[in-house]
């Protein structure tokens, strides 16, 4: 992983597991308010880990820019975003990875999704993982406005969205009757909110729904590898 190294030693990169020569290597993003060592973060990271798997969580610009003075900022736009996702996909492709995956919690989903469509980064990347894609901005309710599908849409590698049932952004019943397009799957997260915690009264846990999510990414990846 000499690659990744400076942005390691740098603070903007951490690496959980091995990567194994020709192995399977996860990149994951964060959402827009918390960083790579979110508990949400770290759960989903350990779990792929546990299971051979190699992740690198990372942190975009704006939330490095956070860690360093712990001034609360607002998302950098989406081409600095998408530009600095694109450095993490060239480091990995160097890394000597057998096969590339983007895994992403919301709006480090839906980044995951725009360079999925990007003939630049598609060539190079296996498949992608929607962990609470955002389909529809929660401030926006006295406004109707259109489900942001057209990163999914434009997708050139398969992709899988996990949604939570209760997610504001979008549940899973909603999200299951749109036109989400040919290369894109979906599966309930039980009674999950936009970060897959239910509701107390519920049948499940978070850690149980988070464990749920693991196995559902560590599916998809077996499934495209046959």
């Amino acid at each position: 992983m000499n690659c990744f190294q400076a942005e390691i030693e740098a603070g903007h990169v951490i690496v959980d597991g091995e990567l194994k020569p020709r192995g399977d290597l996860v990149l994951l993003a964060h959402g827009a308010g918390t960083g790579m060592d979110h508990d949400f973060m770290v759960a989903v990271a350990k779990g792929l880990a546990d299971k051979g798997l190699c992740v690198v969580r990372f942190n975009f610009p704006y939330m490095q820019k956070r860690t360093e003075d712990g001034k609360r900022r607002p998302p950098d736009r989406a081409p600095k975003l998408l530009e600095f996702f694109g450095h993490v996909v060239m480091l990995a492709t160097e890394s000597g990875a057998g096969r590339i995956w983007l895994v992403g919690k919301s709006m480090g989903s839906r980044m995951a999704a725009i360079l999925a469509g990007d003939e630049a980064y598609s060539g190079r990347v296996a498949g992608v993982v929607c962990l609470g894609y955002p389909f529809m901005p929660i401030k926006r309710k006295d406004v109707e406005v259109e489900p942001r599908l057209e990163p999914l849409q434009q997708a050139k590698v398969p992709v899988l969205v996990l949604q939570g049932e209760r997610d504001s952004f979008g549940s899973f019943t909603q999200a299951n009757g749109w036109q989400l397009g040919q290369n894109i799957s979906i599966k309930p997260i039980p009674d999950g909110d936009h970060s897959f915690v239910p509701r107390k009264s519920s049948a499940t846990t978070a850690t149980a729904n988070l464990v749920l999510a693991v196995d559902y990414c560590v599916e998809f990846f077996g499934e495209r590898h046959a």
